[in-house]
């Protein structure tokens, strides 16, 4: 290290934001996470320990993945290598991997690997890997936002032992909130700051669970607020609720969040709970989620949940789906509330879904048998010489504008594939088929 890297590290040490100062060098300094780095658990022993195999951090942003990653680094005897898979690339690891290899051969060192976001990389550079964590080149630490499962290779996967770790609790944020208030060494005690308790549950509350987002909105009160006549600094209820400006919702509309809320929406709906589904429709507006993909998934719904137990239902949302676009946010939420509290209400059938499904079964799955003749185009003119069209009988000459005959091709008229249910407009629907299908004439 030369004198410029000394200096850099610190300032680095000093000037860099709260969040990153305030991180934990050794165990007994993490806040939260006392699931998987609690004393029996097993990621605390395999620390203290220094016997660490690969391991994936998984969770949601600022509840302490990179900070873990740096209380290993403190701990172990271990060389510590850090990238983030945002900026770096093959070469980067293979860099790594030569020196890993130097350090194992000339000191008998072992290297731990800690990449940051390692969902960004893509599936030759994670299969890169794959042999120098095998044969302990390398120790791996991941961390990701997204779920391992779908964004890690498999391979790596079953090398690699996955913590989940959680959002931080209100009272987790709270020690931290206040560690940064009134630490001299790691937060801005030296500022002479004091936080009103209202602040404290507010910041603690909207922050959501997010480490970051709590303690970057305290230096930045700390920072840009005048002193009082006290000569102290108060971090006020107004104070907090300006610093953090808006309320951290948890909602990557990349990842898996994103999913999870969508798929709470639709559920909601399906379940006919107009409360619910409007609650995460909000969420996701707050979040910013394009309407037009909000609109989508509520057409679909209109098909799928409830058909022809209500036939409005995909007008209301085809509707809306074209009003939204032409007017766009903030009107836009209250004709996509309308849509949602309508479909949420609305009575419930997946007989339309299961009228295709069987369908598209049966063709899949056995030879296609010819159109029984008489529902043959009559109107090509070679059709009456192969009697085409011959013998079909035109419905509206019939009472109730029905009359039996064979639709489905031979071999499959037995099959039935729509079951109207008993709800809404559906109950119609079966009664009318019994009308017509008993008394036929």
């Amino acid at each position: 290290m030369d004198l410029f890297d000394y200096m850099r590290e610190q300032n680095m040490e000093t000037e860099s934001p709260l969040a990153s100062r305030l991180r934990p060098a050794t165990l007994e300094e993490v806040v939260g996470q006392q699931h998987i780095v609690g004393k029996d658990r097993l990621l605390y022993r395999a620390i203290k320990a220094d016997k660490l195999s690969s391991i994936i951090f998984y969770g949601p942003p600022g509840t302490g993945k990179t900070t873990l990653a740096r209380v290993i680094a403190n701990t172990t005897s271990a060389a510590f290598v850090q990238i983030n898979a945002t900026s770096s690339g093959k070469k980067d690891m293979e860099h790594v991997v030569e020196e890993a290899k130097s350090h194992r051969g000339m000191y008998g060192k072992k290297t731990i690997l800690f990449i940051d976001e390692i969902h960004r990389f893509n599936k030759a550079q994670q299969d890169y890997l794959l042999p120098f964590v095998e044969d302990g080149t390398v120790i791996l630490i991941g961390a990701t936002t997204e779920n391992p499962y779908f964004e890690v290779n498999p391979a790596l996967l079953s090398r690699s032992v996955i913590f989940e770790l959680e959002k931080l609790s209100g009272e987790d944020l709270k020690t931290l909130i206040l560690r940064a208030v009134y630490d001299k060494d790691k937060g801005m005690g030296s500022y002479q700051a004091q936080i009103d308790e209202d602040a404290l549950e507010f910041l603690s509350d909207v922050a959501n669970g997010d480490a970051r987002a709590a303690l970057t909105a305290v230096e930045l009160g700390i920072m840009t607020t005048e002193r009082s006549e006290d000569g102290i600094i108060h971090i006020t209820l107004d104070v907090a609720s300006e610093c953090i400006q808006k309320r951290v919702v948890s909602y990557d509309k990349s990842g898996d969040n994103h999913y999870d809320v969508v798929s709470a929406f639709i559920k909601s709906m399906r379940g006919s709970d107009p409360d619910a589904s409007v609650y995460y429709l909000a969420r996701m507006l707050y979040a910013g989620e394009d309407v037009k993909f909000i609109a989508r998934r509520i057409m679909i719904l209109a098909s799928e949940d409830i058909g022809n137990a209500d036939p409005m239902a995909i007008t209301v949302a085809v509707s809306a789906a074209q009003a939204v676009e032409r007017i766009g946010m903030p009107e836009a939420q209250i004709i996509l509330a309308q849509a949602v509290t309508y479909m949420a209400s609305a009575p419930k059938s997946n007989s339309a879904v299961n009228a295709i499904s069987k369908a598209m079964s049966v063709v899949e799955t056995t030879r296609t048998p010819p159109v029984p003749p008489h529902l043959m185009d009559a109107h090509y003119q070679s059709a009456g010489k192969l009697g085409h069209g011959l013998g079909y009988k035109y419905a509206h000459n019939y009472k109730n504008h029905y009359v039996k005959q064979q639709y489905l091709p031979d071999g499959l008229t037995d099959q039935i594939f729509y079951e109207p249910s008993e709800n809404g407009y559906e109950a119609e629907i079966r009664e009318y088929y019994k009308k017509i299908k008993e008394n036929p004439d």
